[in-house]
Parts: structure tokens; C-alpha cells; sequence
């Protein structure tokens, strides 16, 4: 067995497994690279089932993979997506198993105002196409809330202006829900406070706000950046309660300034926008009350000059009386007459109605009444027997017309079917063939079929269609003539058979 030679000068390089070479790599990158800022392209974007994010960073020659575990994903103050310039934070490190290296990013900013409004406009695309900016889906906002919820920082002048605004127009109710306005805690803080106010139940022991506003003061696109993550627009956009945005100064616009309801250009105009002014209030009331008030007196003179107007027109009370008086009178004097003739009239009905109800005249009606009960019985039972004779003579003469008429019919389909009987006789006897052309031969009575039986007949008998020919022979001794060639039969006659 022949053992390989090694190199000359293998005797002094030390030799590495692959594990401790590629430690002693991972190790030198580690301290070389331990914390690095890289400008560049966002490439490839990869979102893990696991929660990691993978993406690339790359230049016009290169590519540098990219790697943010799932605990620093949230931590990310910008989410990188493709096309997008950024400077990523982090430190470099390797993956031995693929053999190479690798950034591990934990913090993502954009770079330069361009890339901002490029990803701005980019979003905004994207929420105009779900319709998140369609103003048929815009809440109008209401007149006097009672409670205001405001979202913006505690301690920030933005809060102290809102109160004051609210306090000289029309003090009201305010919930004050804290929140970062800038920096990476800033979109999903915002989101969870307008969320928050609308899970709020009505009429509960923190009443729930009939207004919000979303506030922050002036600033850089780099500062305002919270308000316009996707997740603020889309809360905004979901809220229930009517919102209004005021974020930076007039000439300062966000993502959430499209979706909310209302937007003011400061958070002083928000609080105007939210409540009307008190004492234009009361002055108004106090206007509309005065001409009420006017109204009501006003018609209430009218009302009275009405009445007086009618009241002369109407007559005097003791003349309206006068002429019921009268007839009071009049019937008065009649009453005591008229009472005395209904009461001999009464009389006079009941003593005929007396004599009516005397035995003697009672036992006459009765037997009236009797020979008039018996003739009618009588009458009643002659034409009783009537009518049923009649009816029975009626029943009689239908059920016979029926027996007739179902005969006649019997008959007639017995004559037809007879006929068409005989027809057929006819059209299968014999004679129906001698009307073809041909003849029947008898010899002594007998039917001839053949010529040697007609040889032995005494006589032959030939019937034809129209008639018999008689004819004898055999008897004489004479020789019977030379047949003669038969003549062909015509065309057009049939065969027997």
C-alpha cells in the first residue's frame, strides 16, 4: 500500500476542523464588524412563518443578506420594503451551515426625505384603492359633544392649546389618552389609543367620547413619520366615533389627514372644529327666546281682538232664551190634553181587546182555526201524491228513452259490424276471383282441378262472372282436336295464386 506524500512545508500549518474555522471566522467578522451602518437598496423581502425577517441590501454590485429575529421585529421603526434607500443598523456575523456571512439588522430608518414620499405615496395608493379615502364614508361630526377623546402627548404644548380653545368656546368633558408623538413607539401607540376609545361602552363608568382628536404640533417629515404608518391610517379609517386629524402645522400633511373625518390644519382649529361658541350660543337662544316670546304676544292679541270681533256679532243671551221659552210654553199647555186622550184612547183599545178574549168568542176562532188546519192537511196531501206521481212519470219516461236510445245504438253497431263482415266474404270468396278473368270447371257436380279428371267427366260445367257454359264429351268416341297453342294471357290479368 503506497501512502501519499505530503507537502514539504505541510509540517508547519496547523490544521482546522471545519467547525473551529468557521468559528475563527465568525469570531474575527464579529470583532472587526461588531457595530456597522450600511446605506443601501432594499432587495428581496422574505416575512418567515416563524417571524423572522429576512431581506437584502444591495448597490450596483453587490448584495448583502439581511437577517431581524422575531423579538427585534417590533422594534423596527420602519418596516423595509423592496425599492426602498435605508440605512439599517446593526452588527455583522456569519452562518456557518450556508457559509456566509451576514447583517443583523435592528434598527431600519429611511434615507432621505425622497425615499419618505416615495413610500408615502406608495401607501397612499394602496388605501385610495380600498376606498379609504371615498368621502361617502366620512361621519359628519357632532354638533356639542359631550365627551372629547384626544390623543396626543401629556406634556406637550399641543394639550394645554386644546384645553384652552375649548374652555373660552365651550368647556366640555375631555379624555386624555397619552401617547408618544414621534419615534418608533409612536404608530402603534397612536393605533391602540384610537382603538381603545372606541371599545369604550357607552354610558359606562369612563364615558365613551362622542369626538376624538388625533393632535400633534409642528415638525420634520422625519418626526410626523408615526402618523403616516399604515397601521394609524387604517385605525383612523375603522374608528366608529367621528375623528378629526391635527397633526403639524397648515402646511403639514399626513397619511392620516385622508382617512379621518375632518381635518384641521392645527390643534387649535380642532378644538374649534369640535365645539361651537357658548356665548354665541346663548346669544342665539337668548334672540330666538325674545322672539318667542314676541310671537306668543302677538298672538295673544290677535286671539283677543278675534273674540271681541266675534262677540259683537253674537246675540244678546236673554234673546238666544226667548224663543226656547216660547215652545216651552206652547207644548206646556198641550200637555195636560194630549195626556188625557191617550189615556181614554187606551181605554177604549183595552175593552175591545176584552171582548175579543170571551169564551165563547175564543172557542169559534179555535174551531175555525181547526177547519182550516184539516182543509189545508187535506190539500197539502192531494198534491203531495200529485207531484210525486208526476215525478215518478217523469223518471219513467227518461229511463225508457234511455232503454231506446241504448238499443237503437246496440242495433246499429250490430248492423255496421255485420256489414263489414259480409264485405269481407265477399272480397274472400270465389266469385271475387272470377272478376279477375278467371273461371271455375265442375265435372259431373264435381270442382276440376286437373285435366286428367276433366278427361274422365261425363260432362263439364265452366262458370264464369257472368254466366254458366254447359258442354259434354268422352260419351261420342271421338277423338279429342289437337290442342292448340295457348294464347298468352293478357297484361293485365292477375295470378290466381
Amino acid at each position: 500500500m503506497d501512502l501519499i506524500d505530503e507537502p514539504e512545508n505541510a509540517g508547519n500549518t496547523p490544521e482546522f476542523t471545519v467547525s473551529e474555522l468557521s468559528g475563527a471566522v465568525k469570531r474575527a467578522i464579529e470583532g472587526e464588524f461588531g457595530h456597522v451602518r450600511v446605506k443601501a437598496e432594499v432587495g428581496r423581502v422574505v416575512k418567515a412563518r416563524s417571524g423572522h425577517l429576512y431581506f437584502d441590501l444591495k448597490d450596483d454590485r453587490n448584495v448583502l443578506a439581511c437577517t431581524t429575529w422575531k423579538g427585534q421585529v417590533s422594534a423596527l421603526s420602519v418596516i423595509p420594503e423592496e425599492g426602498m434607500e435605508v440605512v439599517v443598523h446593526g452588527r455583522m456575523t456569519t452562518f456557518g451551515s450556508q457559509s456566509k456571512y451576514q447583517l443583523n439588522a435592528t434598527e431600519v430608518a429611511v434615507a432621505g426625505v425622497g425615499a419618505l414620499m416615495a413610500m408615502l405615496d406608495k401607501r397612499k395608493k394602496v388605501l385610495e384603492a380600498e376606498g379609504l379615502f371615498s368621502a361617502d364614508r366620512k361621519q359628519a361630526l357632532p354638533y356639542l359633544p359631550d365627551v372629547i377623546g384626544v390623543v396626543t402627548s401629556p406634556t406637550g404644548a399641543v394639550i394645554r392649546d386644546i384645553l384652552h380653545r375649548l374652555r373660552d368656546r365651550f368647556p366640555r368633558k375631555v379624555l386624555v389618552w397619552p401617547v408618544a408623538v414621534q419615534g418608533k413607539e409612536c404608530a402603534p401607540q397612536v393605533a391602540r389609543a384610537i382603538e381603545g376609545f372606541n371599545a369604550m361602552t357607552p354610558g359606562g363608568a369612563l364615558p365613551r367620547p362622542d369626538l376624538l382628536i388625533v393632535a400633534r404640533g409642528g415638525g420634520s417629515i422625519e418626526d410626523l413619520w408615526g402618523f403616516n404608518e399604515e397601521v394609524v391610517a387604517r385605525a383612523a379609517a375603522a374608528s366608529g366615533i367621528p375623528l378629526i386629524s391635527a397633526v403639524g402645522h397648515e402646511t403639514d400633511t399626513t397619511l392620516i389627514d385622508y382617512v379621518s373625518d375632518q381635518r384641521a390644519p392645527t390643534p387649535t382649529a380642532a378644538a374649534e372644529m369640535a365645539v361651537p361658541v357658548r356665548l354665541d350660543l346663548m346669544a342665539a337662544v337668548d334672540q330666538m327666546g325674545a322672539r318667542a316670546s314676541r310671537a306668543v304676544i302677538d298672538d295673544v292679541a290677535r286671539k283677543k281682538q278675534r273674540v271681541a270681533d266675534l262677540a259683537r256679532v253674537l246675540p244678546k243671551p236673554n234673546q238666544l232664551a226667548d224663543d226656547a221659552r216660547q215652545r216651552f210654553d206652547y207644548w206646556s199647555e198641550k200637555l195636560d190634553g194630549a195626556l188625557a186622550k191617550r189615556v181614554t184612547d187606551g181605554r177604549l183599545r183595552l175593552g175591545d181587546a176584552a171582548g175579543l178574549l170571551r169564551p165563547s168568542v175564543l172557542n169559534n176562532r179555535i174551531s175555525q182555526a181547526q177547519r182550516d188546519l184539516v182543509q189545508r192537511s187535506e190539500r197539502l196531501r192531494v198534491e203531495a201524491i200529485a207531484a210525486a206521481q208526476t215525478r215518478a212519470a217523469k223518471e219513467m219516461s227518461n229511463v225508457v228513452q234511455r232503454l231506446a236510445n241504448a238499443a237503437q245504438t246496440q242495433t246499429e253497431r250490430s248492423r255496421a259490424r255485420l256489414d263489414t263482415l259480409d264485405r269481407m266474404r265477399e272480397t274472400l270468396g270465389y266469385r271475387a276471383t272470377l272478376q279477375r278473368g278467371y273461371a271455375v270447371v265442375r265435372g259431373d257436380g264435381e270442382v276440376v282441378t286437373t285435366a286428367k279428371s276433366a278427361k274422365k267427366a261425363e260432362a263439364l260445367e265452366i262458370e264464369f262472372a257472368d254466366g254458366t257454359l254447359s258442354s259434354t264429351h268422352g260419351a261420342t268416341g271421338d277423338k279429342p282436336k289437337p290442342k292448340s297453342k295457348p294464347k298468352p294471357p293478357p297484361e293485365n290479368q292477375g295470378s290466381l295464386f
